[in-house]
């Protein structure tokens, strides 16, 4: 990534779109496309055009949590952010503390055995850090009033975790926002209910501008959908951390549809960088992809390089985000800097109410009246 850029405060969006006028819906963004080096502006509404018949979307199904919790540690107010939940019944948190504005700022993590007060008078014990790379990220186990931690198999009502963000949660914010949102302006239209309640502690953004509108329109045009699940943790607001393992589904159904758009003249087009993570860690150094489900640690660069994806639908990260490297592995980095260069000249807008990007193949000349048999 170019090292002289720098997103500009004012290129925040602070506002979900269909809050920045009247009539406005949530397909109310603008869309740069890349194709290579070459760029050209849209508006996200335009997408029907921009895609063809056996085009490919892979969508995140999961759910946005409410997954902030106001707590106290002895007299001091900390906010915490539910990130994911382990296989032991432990959630991996960050403590945070609020900064007087709705928002929250960075604090020091641990140290083992610090006890979080949290409402209906749940305990959250901070253990071990997640991970040797950041002591931001910490494994916590709750307990109910009293003490007592429940058995894994029968949580009680209160020291369910899912059950405390469904009474006592909201939506993780950040300081660029302009004020709290419902949580149905977290969620995507692609958006389902997990059978264990289970979700991302933030939005997968990419998909924040479909509407069921647009999709029909997709739909119409002779571009399929195939769903993944991938529940994404806690982002790091500061350190730009590189993403933690996270749970992540692929059925049967998507491998094949994925499978099948590879083999044919479709473009397999990831929406957002969680689910170029998920297929990529079901899909085999042959290139085919698989059913799978269970945790993955995938971190696409680069070097590793993509093997399913030929296209992807993100937004606008900051210049040290870790996601940029996922975005060079789909498009190089030459395009990357390109798209980022033209996006600051225009004003685009950044985050996850902002404007999105569209990375596609460079077209092979007259590939618009190829025949259905060229690639």
């Amino acid at each position: 990534m170019t090292t002289a850029l720098r997103v500009p405060e004012e290129l925040s969006a602070r506002v979900p779109a269909e809050q920045r006028g009247k009539g406005l819906d949530r397909d109310a963004v603008r869309l740069l496309v890349s194709r290579g080096t070459e760029v050209s502006h849209h508006g996200f509404s335009e997408l029907p055009g921009l895609l063809r018949a056996g085009d490919l979307l892979i969508v995140n199904t999961s759910p946005t949590l409410a997954a902030a919790v106001d707590g106290r540690i002895g007299h001091a107010r900390v906010v915490v952010h539910f990130s994911t939940r382990g296989d032991d019944g432990r959630w991996a948190v960050e403590v945070r503390d609020p900064d007087g504005r709705g928002t929250t700022r960075a604090r020091a993590g641990g140290p083992a055995g610090t006890e979080v007060r949290l409402p209906g008078g749940v305990r959250l014990v901070l253990e071990e850090p997640l991970t040797g790379r950041s002591p931001r990220l910490w494994w916590g186990r709750v307990s109910e009033p009293g003490g007592r931690v429940p058995e894994a198999d029968v949580p009680s009502p209160e020291a369910d975790v899912l059950g405390l963000l469904g009474r006592h949660g909201r939506p993780i914010r950040y300081s660029y926002t302009e004020r709290d949102q419902p949580l149905s302006a977290y969620q995507t239209v692609f958006a389902l209910p997990a059978a264990d309640g289970a979700g991302s502690a933030e939005m997968p953004s990419a998909a924040r501008p479909f509407t069921a509108r647009l999709v029909a329109a997709l739909v119409s045009r002779g571009v399929q959908f195939a769903p993944v699940t991938l529940h994404t943790g806690v982002a790091s607001a500061e350190a730009h951390e590189p993403p933690y393992p996270e749970r992540f589904t692929v059925p049967e159904t998507s491998a094949r549809l994925i499978n099948a758009a590879r083999a044919g003249d479709g473009r397999v087009v990831a929406v957002g960088t969680t689910a170029v993570r998920a297929v990529e860690s079901a899909t085999g150094a042959d290139g085919v992809v698989r059913a799978a489900e269970g945790w993955t640690d995938l971190v696409v660069t680069p070097e590793r390089g993509v093997r399913v994806v030929d296209g992807l639908l993100t937004g606008l990260h900051e210049p040290e985000a870790s996601h940029l490297l996922m975005l060079e592995a789909v498009a190089g980095r030459a395009a990357i800097d390109r798209g980022y260069d033209a996006a600051l000249r225009g004003r685009y807008l950044w985050h996850e109410f902002g404007d999105v990007h569209l990375i596609l193949p460079e077209e092979a000349p007259h590939t618009e009246h190829c025949s259905s048999n060229c690639r």
